[in-house]
Parts: C-alpha cells; structure tokens; sequence
C-alpha cells in the first residue's frame, strides 16, 4: 500500500516575530508611534509593575506603580515649568485606574497645595487646602467641593467651624471674629447666615475691639428660638 506523505505546516514568519515582540518582564525604553516612551516593567504587552512614563507632547513625567496597563498604585507626576523648564511635582500619593485615588497630595499654581484623600480623581474624604490668599480649610470633601464638617481659618486667623455643602457655609455653624472679639453661633445656607445670636467673645485679646460690647439680648429664651430654627432648617433639608 502506498504511504502518501504530506508536507508539514510551515508557520509564517510573521509569528515568530511577533512572539519576540511580546512584552513580558522588564524592558529598556519602548517607544509610541505618538512619540512616548515608557521604561519599565510589562506583562502581556501592558504596563504592569515599576515604571516611567514620558509623554512627548506635554513633557510630563509619570513614575511609580502600573497595573494591566493604567496608573495603579503609588506614584507621582510631574511637568516642566515653562520658564525655567525644570521638572516640578504636580501631584505624589496613590491612584486607581489611571485616577488619583487613596491619600495624596496636589501642587497647584500659584503656590496652592491639597493634600488628603481622593477618589475618582477627585478631592473626597478628608483633607486640607492651603489657598494662595493664606487661607487654610481643614474638613472633609465630596467631588472636589468643601461638604460636610470642616475648617476654614482666613490669614487674620478669624475662622468658621460647621457645615458645608457643595463648597459654601452649610447648616450649624460658628464664625469667631477674632479681629473684633464677636462670636456668631447660627444656621447657614449656600453661605449666607439665616439666624443666629452674635456674643462678646475674647474682649483681652482682640487686636480691635468695638469700643462698646454688645447689649444683652432681651429674649426670654434665646436658645430655644436658636434650637426652633434648627428644627425647621433640619426639616427643610428632609
């Protein structure tokens, strides 16, 4: 009986190569069509591990951690400055997802800085931010916005203590006029002060002091009109 033979598979060139051409481990700088560059680690052919991006258009520095090809991790990013073209930090902490996510801190023009908690690449959790007019809020934060308790102390350290709510003054709060020695105890909202009583506080230590300290309040019960209008602005928020 004839013995028929048939020719083996020869398999193309093409996937040889491309089998060198997977990127697994740690690898020298690998260039982008666009121009990037990336040195580091990869694991099937995505970013993954140790690494430090490049991007050609706007000269930022990504270095720190990668996970199946996004920023994961701890790590910072940096830009040039566009005078002295030395490389500055922009932002140092955790991300998520190629976002900005967990405890870090953020440089931004003009001298302001935030550092705290992150989510989404947005300022959420707790942190504080010193603003360039030497302004610092210390509190908690949802989508990049002041909201919920915090701090706001001015650069001649008067100070309001309480609620906020998409960035304004919110709810239950105490402003200290440090300045004139006055205390205002009150509800607000959107920024404005609804109600509230308005006392003498620190007459020996304010540097200017109204000549006259504030009449007594003739209420029979002042802090049970105080409480009542709590009621009605916590009902209004139901």
């Amino acid at each position: 009986m004839p013995i028929v033979r048939y020719p083996s598979a020869i398999e193309p060139l093409w996937h040889e190569w491309d089998r060198k051409a997977q990127k697994c481990g740690l690898r020298h700088t690998v260039y982008a069509v666009n121009g990037d560059r990336y040195t580091g680690e990869w694991l099937d052919n995505l970013k993954h591990g140790k690494g430090t991006q490049l991007w050609k258009r706007t000269r930022a520095i990504y270095s720190g951690d990668w996970k199946f090809g996004k920023r994961d991790g701890y790590g910072s990013y940096s830009i040039p400055d566009p005078v002295t073209k030395e490389y500055k930090k922009v932002y140092v902490g955790w991300w998520k997802n190629d976002q900005k996510c967990g405890y870090g801190m953020m440089f931004y023009p003009l001298g302001e800085c935030y550092e705290g908690e992150w989510s989404g690449g947005l300022r959420s959790g707790w942190g504080r931010m010193y603003y360039r007019d030497g302004s610092i809020y210390d509190g908690e934060w949802l989508k990049d916005q002041p909201n919920g308790q915090g701090m706001l102390r001015l650069p001649n350290e008067n100070r309001y203590e309480g609620g906020w709510k998409d960035g304004k003054k919110h709810g239950p709060g105490k402003y200290f006029y440090l300045d004139k020695a006055r205390l205002f105890e009150g509800i607000w909202v959107a920024d404005i002060p609804k109600c509230g009583i308005l006392i003498d506080f620190g007459r020996d230590e304010a540097p200017a002091p109204p000549q006259y300290p504030i009449p007594k309040i003739e209420l029979a019960d002042p802090d049970g009109v105080l409480a009542e209008a709590r009621a009605m602005f916590d009902d209004s928020q139901n």
